[in-house]
């Protein structure tokens, strides 16, 4: 299965109670088809008594089994809170783009986007003498009349 595929066929939630566990979420979502994986983001900040994110992804094995979750657990209560459920978002590449690791001038998409062609070039370039079509200014002040 292809990445893209696999992220047709992810749900994201949001919204989940401190309570909520892998295990609850698995007995929700699990009436609408095949689960391959679950994945509840544990909360890293270390002041926060919650347990997770309060998000977690759900990944089917069929994209319609996503899009029936979707349509039937949306706006739905689960420990006592209104959960949002929608398609998961393909995340952005880490070499593409602004945020990633690769400078932007580096990258290929850039590349195309930005190219300039031989004649633009040659028309943007200064000229040999740098004093050319200063001719007649080499006295200050006011021209004569």
């Amino acid at each position: 299965m292809t990445d893209t595929t696999r992220w047709k066929a992810t749900v994201h939630i949001r919204g989940l109670a401190p309570a909520v566990t892998t295990a609850t979420i698995h007995d929700a979502f699990i009436p609408f088809g095949e689960i391959v994986d679950i994945s509840l983001p544990k909360n890293e900040k270390p002041d926060s008594t919650d347990p997770h994110r309060g998000f977690a992804y759900v990944e089917y094995e069929d994209e319609e089994d996503a899009k029936e979750a979707i349509d039937n657990m949306d706006q739905s209560e689960l420990f006592g809170r209104v959960i949002r459920v929608s398609a998961a978002k393909i995340p952005k590449s880490a070499k593409e783009g602004l945020g990633s690791k690769t400078a932007v001038w580096e990258q290929e998409g850039w590349l195309a986007e930005n190219a300039v062609s031989e004649e633009d070039r040659l028309a943007a370039t200064a000229p040999d003498d740098p004093m050319q079509g200063l001719e007649g200014l080499d006295v200050a002040g006011p021209k004569p009349q």
